[in-house]
């Protein structure tokens, strides 16, 4: 089973990525991670892509690609895998769909959660981090126990920079430009199925698995 997930930043697809990955024993595959891979390596791809970053500037397609189809092709992608992240626009679908056709592959289901765009901005905004060891709460559904300060190691929380509002509707903005076109492309191709991103996040794993089926 190969699996695209779609969703706007803070949408939840990423927790529910792994969730899926770990019900069907499939790879939960994002390019951060293969990034992080092949530089870690030193692979070819590896220094090219950190030539860019090193810049500022973003991966061209071509390379991004590259790593991912050296990734779907390792023993543990056999029974397919789920994408997290990738496709991030149209260019990257099609050029992602012509690689796996001639390996005579293709997506399977093209999952978009979908939350509207006011309930990621409060969702976003709520989210508290602890800088020093890493956990993280939202003041309305996992707050911590005593206001402002972590659990686990009583350091101070944060509100990042990724999560302010006007950081969250920028972001929000270039998803609706370059990838939101996405549910289009896969519901034209017959693999698009949509979730209520808005329920409980137990409730959505299992409105997608009634989608792809149990084991």
């Amino acid at each position: 089973m190969k699996i695209v997930m779609l969703g706007a930043p803070g949408a939840g697809k990423g927790t529910q990525a792994k969730k899926i990955a770990e019900k069907y024993s499939i790879p939960h595959i994002s390019t951060g991670d293969i990034f992080r891979a092949n530089i870690k390596a030193g692979t070819q791809l590896g220094v090219k892509a950190r030539s860019y970053m090193d810049k500022g500037e973003l991966v061209p397609d071509e390379v991004t690609i590259g790593m991912l189809i050296d990734r779907i092709h390792e023993q543990d992608c056999k029974k397919g895998f789920i994408l997290d992240g990738f496709p991030r626009n149209i260019p990257q679908a099609e050029s992602l769909d012509k690689v796996l056709k001639e390996i005579s592959e293709k997506i399977d289901f093209a999952i978009d959660v979908d939350v509207p765009d006011e309930n990621i901005i409060k969702r976003m905004s709520g989210r508290r981090a602890c800088l020093n060891c890493g956990a993280t709460y939202h003041v309305s559904f996992n707050p911590p126990k005593k206001e402002d300060i972590c659990d686990g190691c009583s350091h101070e929380l944060v509100l990042r920079d990724d999560d302010k509002p006007e950081t969250v509707k920028k972001r929000l903005e270039v998803y609706h430009e370059h990838t939101k076109p996405l549910i289009d492309y896969y519901k034209k191709a017959g693999i698009l199925r949509t979730v209520d991103g808005t329920k409980d996040m137990d409730k959505v794993f299992a409105d997608i698995i009634s989608i792809l089926g149990d084991k």
